[in-house]
Parts: C-alpha cells; structure tokens; sequence
C-alpha cells in the first residue's frame, strides 16, 4: 500500500495561466508559496524564515473555477498529488519540474481582501465538482455569482 497525498496552505504567487481545450476542458497553473517562519534555536542560533514554491495543476471543473475566482495574493487550502516529470531543456540537459495535481480547492481569503471586485465568499471546490459551502458571516445582502 502507498499513499501520495500534499495538502498545502499558501499564496497564490501570479495569476493563474489557464488554457482551454477544444471539448471543453480546461487546465491552470499557478504557483503556490509556502512560507516557514523564522526562529531562534535555545543555542542562540537563527533560522531565517523560508519560503518555498509549488506548482499547481488545477483540471476541468476545478480549473474553471480557478480561472473564475482565483487570483495573485489569495490564500488558498489545496490537496493534491505530488508527481515529477522530466524534460530536455533548449541545450539538451534533462530538467525535472515537480508538480502538485490538485484534487481539491478551499479559497480562504476572506471576501473581498485580494480582489474586492469579485465578491468571493469562502467555499471548497473538489475535483468531482462537489462544492460545499462553508458558513460565512454575512458581509452584506450583495448577491454573488459563485458556483457554490
């Protein structure tokens, strides 16, 4: 028995690129930072804070909604599959580029702080296009245009 399972909390570093296919699929990318804070160890030494950098593959439903409502600055909750893949670079030189294929999505930036004109509420997204929304306080009575 194996299990391949990433689960991340983090920022959205760019704007999600996303393309559509001809039968209606879709896929985004984006690139996601995870951020160790800084610490001092009980000898006196410093641990300066670290920040790492994934990949993201968001596929069909979940990529929609990405492209729809997700944007550079959001804090999102992710789970997914870790898989690296290799390619032959310009000069020939056989490059690596790991990746996280997500199966679910949890926007948790709170409404209106990274793209105050979108009037997101908070919800999860799952690859299965199972939406569940969680409670959020009501803000005001606008009425959004969410899928969930």
């Amino acid at each position: 028995m194996s299990v391949n399972k990433v689960i991340l909390i983090g920022n959205v570093g760019q704007e999600p690129k996303v393309t559509y296919y001809e039968g209606g699929n879709c896929v985004a990318q984006l690139s996601l930072a995870t951020t160790d804070r800084a610490y001092t160890l009980q000898n006196g030494t410093q641990v300066p804070e670290r920040t790492e950098w994934h990949n993201l593959i968001f596929r069909n439903r979940l990529g929609e909604v990405v492209d729809k409502y997700v944007h550079k600055g959001d804090k999102l909750y992710v789970e997914g599959k870790i898989r690296t893949r290799s390619y032959d670079d310009q000069r020939g030189i056989q490059r690596y580029v790991t990746e996280i294929f997500v199966d679910n999505m949890e926007m948790l930036s709170s409404r209106g702080a990274a793209a105050p004109q979108q009037g997101v509420s908070q919800g999860t997204v799952s690859a299965q296009s199972a939406v569940q929304p969680q409670a959020v306080p009501a803000q005001d009575n606008a009425t959004d245009d969410l899928p969930f």
